[in-house]
């Protein structure tokens, strides 16, 4: 049985990766410090012999044997993130330090969830992984940003000084079941929205584009980079290539709930991507895979979660 660290555990993402492990019987060290994520998201695991939760900061070390460490510890939706800029940028790189850290002294993988976020507000669309982005190191969303791709230098850094065995995942938009209803992202924020017959808060005028990538797809693009041997590092766009505007997924939303919601305009934060939708020829040539669930499908699995949250 391998030891199993995955940081940030008990949030959206964190959470199906500790299902995973635990149904192939590894032993699974949930850490998190429960800041954005919560412990309803792992409580059905906890009747499971090979999983211990850990409350612990990886600002702060830690000292446990571990043969993969899967770091999923960070505030990703910009209302979080923004909340304390300071402690979002010591999660990212502090954080990284004092895993990259335990990885070196256990000789283990480390897979880090980085972002779509590295390519800032891009000038290249889709958005290739050689592409170095456009990115404000001091607006309001720099604390994520560049603390995400300060954190991919130092797994760079690890790798070719140390030899650690690293890979980098750039995730793109995902949704689904355990998406924390006030989390701020904008699929959790219209469909709740919906389901109260609240106003949809449409920001700018709602052209934008995003991609959206239901969170199985996702999972399974992680679980395969994980397996690649060590000189395969990444970076690598893990998201899914069909892109929808804004006010798209809000109509469709609207629809599919059948809510006499209407869209509100708001002004277009500083710094907010225009598009995003990833290039993931690289995923499909190298890891064989390629996103399944379509957004109308995945829509329905989201909506009905939130059904029963609310």
């Amino acid at each position: 049985m391998r030891n199993i660290l995955i940081t940030g555990g008990a949030g959206f993402l964190g959470s199906h990766l500790c299902e995973y492990f635990i149904k192939k019987d590894d032993n699974v060290i949930c850490l998190d410090n429960l800041y954005t994520g919560s412990l309803k998201n792992v409580e059905h695991l906890f009747q499971y012999e090979n999983f211990t939760f850990i409350n612990h900061d990886i600002i702060e070390p830690i000292d446990i044997e571990v043969d993969t460490i899967f770091n999923f510890a960070c505030p990703a939706s910009p209302p979080q993130y923004q909340k304390d800029p300071v402690f979002t940028f010591k999660t990212s790189v502090w954080g990284i330090l004092n895993m990259l850290e335990l990885a070196k002294k256990n000789n283990a993988t480390i897979i880090q969830a980085s972002t779509s976020e590295v390519y800032g507000n891009p000038l290249q669309h889709p958005q290739r992984e050689s592409y170095l982005g456009n990115t404000n190191c001091f607006g309001k969303r720099s604390c994520y940003d560049e603390g995400k791709r300060s954190a991919e230098s130092l797994m760079y850094d690890y790798f070719h000084q140390y030899g650690v065995d690293i890979k980098i995942a750039r995730i793109f938009n995902t949704y689904g079941p355990r998406l924390n209803k006030d989390d701020g992202r904008v699929v959790s924020n219209f469909i709740t929205q919906a389901l109260r017959g609240e106003d949809i808060t449409i920001y700018g005028d709602g052209e934008q584009t995003r991609s959206f990538c239901y969170v199985s797809d996702l999972i399974a693009g992680i679980i395969r980079l994980s397996k690649q041997p060590k000189e395969y590092t990444g970076p690598l766009n893990i998201g899914n290539p069909k892109e929808f505007t804004i006010k798209e997924l809000a109509e469709l939303i609207i629809k599919k709930i059948n809510s006499n919601s209407k869209l509100v305009e708001m002004p277009l934060p500083a710094d907010d991507p225009v598009k995003r939708r990833p290039d993931i020829t690289k995923a499909k040539a190298d890891l064989n895979w390629e996103p399944s669930v379509e957004l109308n499908e995945g829509l329905d699995f989201a909506i009905e979660y939130y059904r029963t949250v609310l």
